[in-house]
């Protein structure tokens, strides 16, 4: 009898081992749309899909949610503002309900406010939209659309960007983290600045500058001898060696010896990053300029260089924000871009791309260091300069420094449809757009090198002015259908280098966020590829909506 118990106990035993092995596994998250992203693009796509009435998880590499939007770009790239609508301006119009109340001018007062945008007021009363703004006020927003909308985010969850994505028949089933989290959907959206989802689905993507005869462009690809900014040397003459005039003396740091390359043809360099620092000039609300622990003056010798010329426009974009606060852009041949130090960022591995962002921190910060400090420094400037500091309520939880580099550009998506210049410029007409554009072609600098005459110059700062409001394909947010068929992409959008230096501003990001979400969610209705979206339904839903898709 003891022997027949312990055989039917070990029968059991074997019967549950095997049961529990072919039970499907219920611990992955799932939702209708899965999200991967904590960009501005990220939310509002996210927030869209629930108003749809669909499920969404949002899985968010970032802590902090909006990207450069709640990151330190405060003064907004809008372009012409009739082209923002839908859940973009929604977000705006939230900023201004924001600054509407008295108690939001905390260090100085709303009449005080010089109220300067870009091409408009930066508080817009007709309009009810505002679009200067500080960074946590911002973050607040984005945080706001979350709780309104109940979404599901899990932060600081990275893709597994090796084995982590299931691909079958052509459709992404599920993603896992590098936590063992797994997130199962019908449709998957990549809001990443970096495209990373969309690049371990096997999707097609370019990195770097297109020659120009591939898409017949004039203004991609190398573009040496064009100065369109004041982000270069002109004809300041400065000597790129540290014995000045001396070849055999050695190349000052942030020089590259290589030949730039011959106008016109591509390369696999990207535009420059930086951070969009957030400064106060209020006395209780100012932090000192921190000095690096690796801080070496001779770093920045250029810079002196271009303040031995007379240069003076170090404040040039110290672009005014409320309560006494700036969004401090790049500006000038030697500033905050970081030119030439981030080419393998869009391609390197978590751990690579945390030395480039701290490479670039401990730079910039070694910038205003010195700027504020050393005695090469013209007294003006740096007098004026001390009145500044880090804005002592900003980003709070990390030393006052933003959280998020600027990543102008990494991957770009080659799908169904490529934006190019012959787009943004009307050359051609757009098919199914679902979004538009109106910025300036903006690329900034990628190279910085040495001239024939044996000068230091910058290269490939591009300002080219679109001659109206451009429209945006629906598909060049999606995939090849050969490649991937529920997946969308708003962010690293199917665009070349020069088209994309437009397409690239937060407002955008917003909108084809939203048109995304949208085509996710009539693609799930009618169980069919992003690809199959009928373009008359999409169409309908997104000018229900308030989206803007051709102005007269």
């Amino acid at each position: 009898m003891h022997r027949y118990f312990k055989s039917i106990y070990l029968y059991l035993a074997i019967l549950a081992l095997y049961l529990s092995s072919c039970t499907p596994d219920d611990s992955s998250e799932k939702a209708d749309v899965i999200i991967y992203g904590g960009t501005s693009a990220a939310i509002i796509a996210a927030v869209e899909v629930v108003r749809s009435g669909k499920s969404v998880i949002v899985v968010s590499p970032d802590t902090h949610l909006g990207g450069l939007s709640a990151g330190g770009l405060g003064f907004t790239d809008t372009g012409n503002k009739e082209t923002i609508g839908g859940l973009s301006r929604e977000f705006y119009h939230r900023v201004w309900t924001y600054y509407n109340d008295d108690t939001a001018w905390k260090w100085e007062k709303k009449s005080e406010y010089g109220n300067k945008g870009q091409g408009t007021p930066a508080i817009d009363g007709k309009n009810r939209t505002m679009w200067i703004f500080e960074p946590h006020i911002a973050e607040q927003v984005f945080e706001d659309f979350v709780s309104e909308n109940n979404i599901t985010i899990y932060r600081n969850e990275w893709l597994d960007r090796n084995t982590g994505v299931n691909v079958e028949n052509g459709k992404i089933t599920s993603f896992t983290t590098l936590s063992g989290k797994t997130y199962k959907g019908k449709v998957f959206i990549d809001a990443t600045y970096e495209g990373d989802l969309m690049a371990a689905s096997g999707v097609s993507y370019h990195v770097g500058r297109e020659a120009v005869d591939v898409y017949d462009e004039e203004w991609n690809g190398i573009q040496v001898g064009v100065l369109h900014h004041g982000h270069h040397f002109g004809d300041m003459k400065i000597s790129p060696y540290k014995i000045p005039g001396d070849s055999t003396s050695g190349v000052l740091p942030k020089i590259s010896v290589e030949n730039p390359g011959k106008r016109g043809d591509g390369d696999n360099k990207v535009q420059a990053y930086c951070f969009r620092t957030c400064m106060s000039n209020h006395p209780d609300n100012r932090v000192p300029f921190p000095k690096p622990e690796n801080y070496d003056p001779k770093q920045y010798e250029l810079l002196a260089r271009v303040f031995e010329t007379g240069w003076k426009e170090w404040f040039n974009k110290f672009d005014v924000i409320p309560n006494r606060k700036t969004d401090t852009n790049n500006h000038g041949p030697f500033s905050s871009d970081n030119i030439g130090m981030n080419y393998d960022y869009p391609e390197a591995s978590y751990e690579r791309r945390k030395e480039i962002i701290k490479e670039h921190e401990d730079y910039q910060k070694g910038l205003l260091y010195f700027v504020a400090n050393d005695p090469r420094v013209p007294k003006d400037i740096q007098d004026e300069m001390n009145e500044w500091g880090l804005a002592k309520d900003e980003f709070t939880d990390n030393g006052n420094w933003p959280h998020q580099l600027y990543i102008r550009e990494a991957r770009r998506m080659i799908g169904e449809y490529v934006t190019t210049e012959n787009d943004v410029l009307g050359k051609r007409k757009v098919p199914s757009p679902v979004g538009m554009g109106s910025y300036t072609m903006d690329s900034h600098n990628i190279q910085r090198y040495i001239t024939e005459d044996g000068y230091v110059q910058n290269e490939g700062d591009i300002g080219v002015h679109p001659h109206h409001p451009y429209q945006i394909s629906y598909q060049s947010l999606t995939p090849k259908k050969k490649e991937c068929t529920n997946l969308l992409v708003p962010v690293c959008v199917s665009s070349s280098h020069i088209a994309f230096g437009s397409i690239r501003m937060e407002p955008v990001f917003m909108i084809l966020g939203e048109s995304a979400a949208t085509a996710a969610g009539i693609a799930i209705d009618k169980n069919i590829a992003v690809q199959d979206v009928s373009y008359e339904d999409l169409e309908a839903k997104l000018l229900n909506q308030g989206q803007v898709l051709l102005l007269d």
